[in-house]
């Protein structure tokens, strides 16, 4: 009986969990500002009591249920408010501009030298030469601006206009035709069998991904 409603009061805190991550949006799976770092510790801390509460479940059900709509609220709060978002998130800290370190900026970000050198190094930047400005966003991450004559060249560098390009789409994934995808990308099986006869497959269950770009460019990879 016991291990009964383990199961059950389980399957509610999971149930709970996927709801507010979901009402929460993408943030929560994605690099977290530190609101939504705390709530997703405490939220997940809650989960794993309510799991096993069985006495009284409801204690830790409605702190997992406050703790989202506190979440959820601030989201709100900060989107109709722009100028709250640096009391809730702070802002974005110059570290680096123009060749000078700026140490107050550094120790009011709590990032120490050495963890700088590193954060340029992961960028590509190894040399901080080659950096005009770097910015520590709110959300922990390091941003670069390089010096103009360090940065990537483009296509407006050298005047031309390359045609826009498109997302491919999966028209089979794991030996299974996508007919969702096929028609969305306006063509059928017929069509993709003769694709599939072209590059040398027999069926669609030899193919491990297939896609299909906006000129119906197949890209077919096989089980290896």
């Amino acid at each position: 009986m016991e291990i009964a409603k383990v199961m059950l009061t389980s399957l509610l805190s999971a149930a709970v969990l996927f709801l507010i991550a979901k009402i929460l949006g993408h943030k929560q799976v994605a690099q977290l500002d530190f609101f939504d770092y705390i709530t997703g510790i405490t939220i997940g801390s809650i989960a794993a009591e309510l799991a096993t509460e069985l006495e009284e479940p409801m204690k830790p059900l409605v702190a997992m249920m406050v703790y989202g709509a506190i979440g959820f609220a601030l989201s709100i709060l900060s989107g109709k408010f722009p100028r709250t978002r640096k009391y809730i998130n702070s802002t974005p800290t110059i570290i680096m501009d123009n060749g000078k370190l700026y140490r107050k900026n550094m120790k009011k970000a709590k990032l120490e030298l050495s963890e700088f050198m590193m954060m340029c190094r992961q960028l590509g930047y190894f040399n901080l030469n080659d950096i005009q400005t770097a910015v520590f966003e709110y959300n922990g991450r390091l941003s670069i601006l390089p010096v103009s004559d360090k940065r990537p060249m483009n296509p407006a560098d050298m005047n031309l206009s390359p045609a826009p390009e498109w997302i491919c789409v999966e028209v089979i994934m794991d030996g299974r035709i996508l007919d969702e995808n096929l028609h969305r990308m306006g063509v059928n099986d017929k069509w993709l069998t003769k694709q599939l006869g072209e590059q040398g497959f027999k069926s669609a269950k030899e193919v491990y991904l297939g896609l299909c770009d906006h000129n119906h460019q197949v890209t077919l990879f096989g089980y290896q």
